[in-house]
This record gives structure tokens, C-alpha cells and sequence, in this order.
């Protein structure tokens, strides 16, 4: 089935289609649903090689391991120029809780320490299948407390942390404002979610149906992860796993929601954003038309994941300096 028999409504950015184009030419990026869970991370490693930029040179990257509640948690931190104390992101990288690690998101943590000038912290959680639900919100949440602890240490403002992720990282920054708030800390003061997953417990949105295939991240593939990711069927409507379906969204902190025109995740990231708009958090929603999933690491290929970025690092400095 071609793209335009799926019931594409809008107009592919050129340079995606492009990219598409030549995937298809070269014989696709085998469905990762089709792969083991090591395969699946050779594959998507290697094609994140293939379309990311040249990384930006930041002042300082340093890797440490930090206390978790199963194991050391790996993180990197990304130190801009400039003089301390830095406002800090902390940021989980996407990849459907299965697949990615901190070199994928390498480029996308340089940029944002870069044009935001704040302290980037980058978490390497557990992965599922080997560690499913809620391992990785486990370390997710263990490392942000960590550098609300440790913020001197790493050059940091400890009043002035946000979170941030793409995709599954974008779920776990949702999942950890909603803990930080349910827990009383750490404070954040804002939240990226960028084409975030809200809600796997229901495929039925335009997006998942116009989108299912042809456009990177297929539905298939989606499923695949949630499978991957939670052990009991119930655990998709917890609202650490799903946060769309809290029932209550007051009280986080402001967000930037980003999210791709061509993109299976596209309404539910939206549908987010519309959730804190009636409870009255504070939030910009930016619609990338033409973009799909996974634009955000695509610098080396598509001009507009530069302009994500800088929108991106434009409303976290206005975020950290209120």
C-alpha cells in the first residue's frame, strides 16, 4: 500500500519525503516488530547514524553512573559554555522503551545544552523486554531526584530543573511531572514532550489510522513495544504508563508539546496538550506539518529539525528564567 492510499490528508515536508523515498529504494528498515529486541537496536542504531548532523562541540560531556533502585543508573551530562549555576534539562531519549541509548540521542542533548544554554542530563534507563513496567520509570524518576540532590555538583540550579524526552522519552518526562507532583518533589519547572506516546491502550485515533504505515514509526511497531514494555494487560491504563488517562492533570508544571503531522502519535500528543489547556497548566502545542516521527534526530537530513530546535530552546530559556 502506497502513502497516498493510506489517506494522507496533508503534504509530506520534501526532504522527508526524500528520505522515504530513499529508504524504500534501498529496501526499507526491516519492521522492527519482526526483529529480536537486539536486532531491532542494531537496526535503529544504524539508521539514526545514518540521517543525524555533525554534533555540536558543548563545553564539558561527562558520563556517570549514579544510585538506582535495581542497578548504577548511567547518565550523561552535557555542560554548556558560560558561567554556573546552569538551569538543567533532564532528558530521557525515545525509542518505545525498547530501543535507543545515549549515543542515539547524542546530537539532540548537544544542541539543546547549546541553544538553552542549561545543563543537559541524559538517562540511560532500563530497557523492556528485559526490564519491563515500571523499571524504566524507576530510573527515570531515580535520576531526577538524583540531580535535584546533586544539582552543585554538576554545575546546576537546583530551582531550576525541567524534564524533557522524545516519543517513549517524551512519555516517561509526562509520567515523571505526574510523579514529581503525586510524590511532592522533585520541583520542576517545566516539561518537553516532544511527539510523545500518551496512551497505549487504544490505537484509535486519525492519526494511527491514516499513518499505520509508510511513515517510519508504524502501528505495528507500536504495539510491538507496548508488548514489549508492560507485563500485565491492566498496566496499560495505569496512568504512569498512559498518562493521557490520569484523571487528574492539575498541578504540573507548564509543557511544549511537539508533535509531527505525519506521525501514528501525533493525536494523542495533542489530545495531551487539549487535557492541560482545560485544567489550566500551562501549554504551547506546535504541529511540525510535513514532519514524521522521529524528526528531532534527524539533523543530518531534514532542515526543520532545526527549527524544532530552536523553538524548543526559546521556550525553555523563557521557561528558566521565570
Amino acid at each position: 500500500m502506497t502513502r497516498r492510499e493510506q489517506g494522507a490528508s496533508g503534504k509530506l515536508d520534501p526532504q522527508a519525503e526524500a528520505l522515504l523515498q530513499r529508504m524504500e529504494q534501498q529496501g526499507g528498515l526491516p519492521s522492527l516488530n519482526i526483529l529480536t529486541p537486539t536486532q531491532a537496536r542494531e537496526t535503529m542504531n544504524a539508521f539514526v547514524r545514518m540521517v543525524c548532523g555533525t554534533p555540536e562541540a558543548v563545553a564539558n560531556v561527562e558520563n556517570l553512573d549514579i544510585p538506582g533502585p535495581a542497578r548504577g543508573i548511567p547518565i550523561r551530562i552535557y555542560t554548556p559554555q558560560g558561567s554556573s549555576p546552569f538551569p538543567i534539562l533532564v532528558y530521557f531519549h525515545g525509542g518505545g522503551w525498547v530501543v535507543c541509548d545515549l549515543d542515539t540521542h547524542d546530537n539532540v542533548c548537544r544542541s539543546l545544552a547549546n541553544g538553552a544554554s542549561c545543563v543537559v542530563v541524559s538517562v540511560d534507563y532500563r530497557l523492556a523486554p528485559e526490564h519491563k513496567f515500571p523499571a524504566g520509570v524507576e530510573d527515570a524518576y531515580a535520576a531526577t531526584q538524583w540531580v535535584a540532590d546533586n544539582a552543585n555538583q554538576i554545575k546546576g540550579d537546583p530551582t531550576r530543573i525541567a524534564v524533557g524526552g522524545d516519543s517513549a522519552g517524551g512519555n516517561l518526562a509526562a509520567v515523571i511531572s505526574l510523579m514529581a507532583r503525586d510524590k511532592g518533589g522533585p520541583n520542576l519547572v517545566y516539561q518537553l514532550l516532544i511527539y510523545p506516546v500518551t496512551d497505549i491502550s487504544s490505537f484509535d485515533t486519525d492519526s494511527y489510522r491514516d499513518y499505520a504505515e509508510g511513515y517510519g514509526l508504524m502501528r505495528t511497531e507500536m504495539e510491538w513495544f507496548g508488548d514489549h514494555y508492560v507485563e500485565r494487560e491492566e498496566d496499560v491504563k495505569n496512568p504512569y504508563v498512559s498518562p493521557l488517562l490520569a484523571q487528574d492533570l492539575s498541578g504540573l508544571p507548564p509543557a511544549l508539546v511537539i508533535t509531527a503531522e505525519f506521525d501514528v502519535l501525533r493525536d494523542e500528543g495533542e489530545a495531551y496538550a487539549n487535557r492541560f489547556k482545560e485544567v489550566g497548566v500551562s501549554v504551547k502545542c506546535t504541529r511540525y506539518n510535513g514532519m514524521i516521527h522521529g524528526f528531532i534526530f534527524m539533523d543530518g537530513v531534514l532542515d526543520r529539525t532545526r527549527d524544532a530546535i530552536d523553538e524548543i530552546t526559546a521556550e525553555l530559556r523563557a521557561a528558566f528564567l521565570k
